[in-house]
């Protein structure tokens, strides 16, 4: 488990701040001389500076990269190498996936399928970086920018990407050019994403589990694909305020028993950290008092057995349906609960009125 530093945490950077840095230095380097160091424009104004590594040119073209810096955050993509290589266009900026960058293969992404996943805030930082030094230069700005990560195939596959469609590597991010570390925010987003290729793609059934045991029990229960699969982890109430807006007919909600006990007892947000099972509770549900003494949801259940495993849920399904008010109900909404070696406890289903 990954534990969040003491201390205030140090920022980072995206990849698409890095990619627009570098897009900067290469284009210094193929209009005049490459820079040691240099400093972009982040959407919100802030201004930070980067050091360049392994600046090359040759005819047309020249490339420059910038290291990642992920800051405090246990970033997979913490220490790689973003590299532009620039070169003339026929006409405009246009984007091109080098080695470690992946491609849109299905529809739901803010990029069009076939294109380079590089998104869309990215891409206008790049875009006025273009801009920007084709004015101070006195050139066109017509320019061919390919983005690579060294690497990023075999790092692209300890994320989303794939399930999301995104083949052949990395996905360039980011909307502020900033990582916040342990941002709540980054996951919900990709949650999200999730939502909105599973249904550009036509699926009526998503489901979100709380960690990877849970999801294999579900996605093998009901015979899902791996876009179907939405990595809800601790962030029910994300996920559901999103489908709320975004409708899927059929959502099942998968995890552990002391996860979906706090779901049951109206927590949105599972961590640890931030809701906890509150034991008296239990000991009321069953009338067993001995369930105030537990120390954990699954001693809990080993005094009390399936009847407290039925209870939470009956009572995760009442309490997730009810998160959907005000918005779009799925049709079916249904509640799996294991123990930590996937073992099936107890299943739940309500449906909308």
């Amino acid at each position: 488990m990954t534990r969040v530093p003491i201390g205030e945490l140090r920022r980072g950077w995206t990849t698409g701040a890095c990619a627009t840095a570098a897009t900067k230095a290469a284009l210094m380097a193929l209009w005049g001389a490459a820079p040691a160091r240099v400093s972009i424009t982040l959407p919100k104004g802030e201004q930070p500076t980067f050091e360049v590594v392994g600046a090359r040119q040759g005819a047309g073209w020249a490339e420059a990269g910038i290291v990642k810096d992920a800051g405090d955050d246990p970033d997979v993509t913490h220490g790689v190498t973003v590299i532009a290589r620039v070169r003339r266009s026929s006409g405009g900026v246009v984007f091109k996936a080098g080695d470690g960058v992946g491609t849109v293969t299905r529809a739901g992404l803010p990029i069009d399928v076939g294109e380079p996943a590089i998104n869309p805030v990215p891409r206008a930082m790049m875009d006025e970086v273009v801009a920007e030094m084709a004015a101070a230069c006195a050139q066109a700005p017509d320019i061919e920018i390919t983005i690579s990560v060294p690497g990023g195939a075999e790092i692209a596959q300890k994320t989303w990407n794939p399930r999301l469609g995104i083949e052949g590597g990395l996905s360039i991010l980011g909307t502020t050019g900033i990582v916040r570390p342990f941002s709540c925010a980054a996951w919900i987003a990709s949650i999200h994403r999730g939502i909105d290729v599973a249904r550009a793609d036509g699926l009526t059934h998503v489901a979100g589990c709380t960690g990877n045991t849970s999801e294999k029990v579900v996605q093998a229960l009901y015979g899902l694909p791996d876009h179907a699969m939405l990595d809800m982890g601790d962030f029910a109430g994300g996920m559901v305020k999103y489908l709320r807006r975004h409708p899927v007919r059929h959502v099942t909600i998968g995890g552990g028993i002391g996860k979906l006990t706090k779901l049951a007892q109206g927590a949105v947000d599972l961590h640890s950290g931030r809701s906890q099972v509150d034991f008296a509770a239990l000991a009321d549900w069953l009338g067993d008092e001995r369930l105030a003494t537990a120390n954990t949801a699954l001693e809990a259940y080993e005094m009390a057995g399936p009847a407290l495993a039925e209870q939470v849920a009956q009572r995760a399904a009442a309490r997730a349906m009810e998160m959907f008010a005000g918005g779009h109900l799925p049709q079916k909404l249904d509640i799996v609960v294991i123990d930590r070696a996937g073992a099936i406890l107890a299943r739940a289903e309500r449906s909308a009125p």
